[in-house]
């Protein structure tokens, strides 16, 4: 199955995100070194940022492709099933590389795992910037009901 438009357009934004958490994170490896905290060393940083931001924007794409899926389910539980099984086998490939960069002696752990991180952190500059909502939804936002209750309780 392929990716739908949307979802291409959203792993771009995730892929782009994590590229530049890993500009920030080597040089901040680096000047991390330059305190005394740790010893930078290039080729297993570069290693394990790669690493990390491939294992992190394919499973993003994993989710993304998981979701398309899951939508022509009809069954609820079947439904529900399908995006929990993708979640813990997303896990188990995430928890995979964690280890694999923990054994495997020239990639630098750190640098492997914190790019694990950046999709989240990318979605959170995302929403604070207002770019996950698409025009036509800021115009005309949903409004909550009010609740004359609430409103009463506010009278002096």
């Amino acid at each position: 199955m392929k990716l739908q438009p949307a979802s291409k357009k959203e792993v771009r934004r995730i892929a782009l995100g994590v590229a530049v958490g890993d500009c920030i994170l080597i040089p901040g490896l680096w000047l991390f070194s330059q305190f005394g905290i740790g010893t930078f060393r290039l080729l297993p940083i570069l290693l394990g940022a790669l690493g990390g931001s491939l294992v992190a924007v394919a499973n993003f794409a994993l989710m993304c492709l998981t979701v398309q899926k899951a939508v022509d389910i009809e069954d609820k539980k079947q439904m529900k099933a399908r995006i929990q099984v993708s979640y813990n086998l997303r896990m188990l490939f995430q928890g995979a590389w964690c280890v694999i960069a923990l054994i495997v002696r020239p990639i630098h752990v750190i640098a492997a795992v914190a790019p694990l991180l950046f999709p989240t952190l990318t979605i959170y500059y995302l929403q604070s910037k207002g770019k996950l909502v698409e025009p036509s939804d800021r115009k005309n936002p949903p409004q909550e009901p009010e609740d004359e209750d609430h409103l009463e309780s506010f009278e002096v």
